[in-house]
């Protein structure tokens, strides 16, 4: 299979997998997306989505975010991990928005890099979700996912973005993103993985990573 017949069959079988994506953290609009993917950092979905209910009923705007103390919101914030900077950061990040923004999530990777505790990634999800700006945010299931399907070398996460985003057509970066994911948490997670099931990997997969799964299973 030459590279454009694999970068094809990745794409058809993520689209017949995934028709219909579901965005995996959930939110209302900008500001509660933000809110969401900065808590999702270190931390699962599952458990921001059972946290932000929580917070985003005393305030899901940034005029009742700076009302609370950031020891108010890292009280709520706590189960999701890493809560003394993530309050920070939302707290901080509130009160830039009122000043500077009149309240609303500016729709620049710029700004939104500028705020604390507001990374590329963060701010790529954002710019993606809530403003269909093209982006390709490489989460852990992406990274190992382009390195099983040996599309990039692995280094670190900004390599594989760069390959990613050369690789695939950007008209589709948005979607492809949230399908990959969905793929890595169902057929091909970092633990538990069964090869059988994992149609992508099975077909293109990186030799060195498939020899491993053999070896590691032969028994």
């Amino acid at each position: 299979m030459t590279k454009a017949e694999k970068i094809t069959f990745v794409i058809n079988t993520l689209n017949e997998l995934y028709p219909e994506i579901p965005v995996p953290l959930d939110h209302k609009d900008p500001y509660t997306l933000l809110i969401a993917v900065l808590l999702s950092a270190q931390c699962t979905d599952v458990r921001v989505n059972q946290i932000t209910p929580l917070l985003f009923a005393k305030a899901d705007n940034p005029y009742d975010m700076v009302k609370m103390s950031i020891e108010e919101i890292k009280e709520i914030i706590r189960p999701c991990g890493l809560s003394p900077m993530k309050s920070k950061g939302i707290h901080g990040l509130s009160e830039i928005l009122i000043e500077k923004y009149n309240g609303e999530v500016p729709q620049s990777f710029e700004a939104l890099e500028s705020f604390p505790a507001v990374g590329h990634k963060t701010a790529s999800v954002v710019m993606s979700q809530a403003f269909g700006v093209p982006a390709f945010p490489v989460d852990t299931h992406i990274h190992r996912l382009m390195y099983r399907w040996n599309l990039t070398n692995g280094k670190n996460v900004q390599q594989t973005e760069k390959d990613a985003k050369r690789i695939f057509p950007e008209d589709l970066w948005n979607d492809l993103h949230l399908q990959i994911i969905w793929y890595g948490r169902e057929y091909s997670p970092a633990r538990g993985w069964d090869l059988e099931k994992d149609i992508i990997t099975n077909t293109i997969g990186r030799k060195s990573v498939l020899e491993e799964y053999y070896k590691k299973n032969a028994s």
